[in-house]
């Protein structure tokens, strides 16, 4: 499994469920599912891939006390994150909220670079710069329009942004020690750990849709966020951090693109111009 280019692959999986993921998420809480409720079934979805994922190494689990440190961070940090960004989705619209989210790699980035020492060519830094810049145009169409109402939604983003660009950091770091498994069955704990905190999160008061627009299609929409994260953990074992995480991030463009063609809109400019670049930062960074 382990070629030059596997983390190439593994990448562009994770890029692909993440931003048809991001397209969908929404679906099963404008059908009455509550965005709490929605992360319990995410969480849930994450013990089977985990199951084929420790299939696949034989059982074989770090368990010392320095792997179940870090892969509790991992964990948490992930499932912390997404945890709020369903909050974020009630306030906020998708199509915001994840480019937005999207700029987590610049953290992760400057955290390589610094405390890993991690290196790209120029043409990958190219890359680097290319997909920063796209997720920063990515961010802006529609801001001015949407009239979306006050800053929580805001706030709750840029905090995820700051849990996923340190959780992909401390990914690439346990993986120099443990197995990418290993690392996936300690993001599915964690995100267990937290149904509790979802729950107590969730206002039962209202009608609940628990039929097939509710858990049921919530458990597939996610089942596409379980996978991606698995290659992810994939792409970081091969793959240089500085290049895959930017690479990762730009799920959005295909949440966007997917978002226009259901609700039938036009692109802005900033938009046009944040799909084009993002093309070519995928292009640079598949060097």
């Amino acid at each position: 499994m382990k070629t030059s280019r596997s983390w190439l692959l593994f990448a562009v999986l994770t890029t692909i469920f993440w931003g048809v993921w991001g397209a969908f998420i929404e679906i099963p809480e404008k059908a009455g599912f509550p965005a709490t409720l929605g992360y319990v079934m995410w969480a849930i979805v994450m013990i089977p891939c985990s199951l084929v994922a420790l299939r696949l190494i034989h059982w074989k689990i770090e368990y010392d006390l320095r792997s179940i440190g870090l892969g509790l961070i991992v964990g948490l940090l992930g499932a912390g994150g997404q945890l709020l960004l369903f909050e974020a989705l009630r306030e906020g619209p998708a199509y915001i909220v994840f480019p937005l989210i999207s700029l987590f790699p610049v953290l992760t980035i400057i955290l390589s670079i610094v405390f890993l020492k991690e290196k790209s060519s120029k043409r990958q830094w190219a890359g680097i710069i290319s997909a920063v810049v796209a997720a920063f145009f990515l961010a802006n169409p529609k801001l001015s329009t949407t009239g979306v109402k006050g800053s929580h939604w805001l706030w709750l983003s840029a905090i995820v942004f700051i849990m996923w660009g340190l959780q992909a950091y401390f990914m690439k770091f346990s993986n120099a020690t443990m197995k990418a498994e290993s690392i996936f069955m300690y993001m599915a704990l964690s995100g267990v750990l937290l149904i509790p905190v979802a729950l107590w999160m969730t206002d039962f008061s209202i009608v609940i849709n628990w039929g097939l627009k509710g858990p049921y299609l919530a458990a597939i929409v996610h089942l596409l966020n379980a996978v991606g994260a698995l290659m992810l953990v994939y792409a970081l074992r091969y793959g240089k951090a500085i290049i895959v995480v930017p690479m990762t991030g730009l799920s959005p463009v295909i949440t966007i693109v997917i978002s226009l063609m259901l609700y039938a809109v036009m692109p802005g400019i900033a938009l046009t111009i944040g799909i084009g670049l993002a093309v070519i930062a995928i292009f640079l960074l598949s060097e």
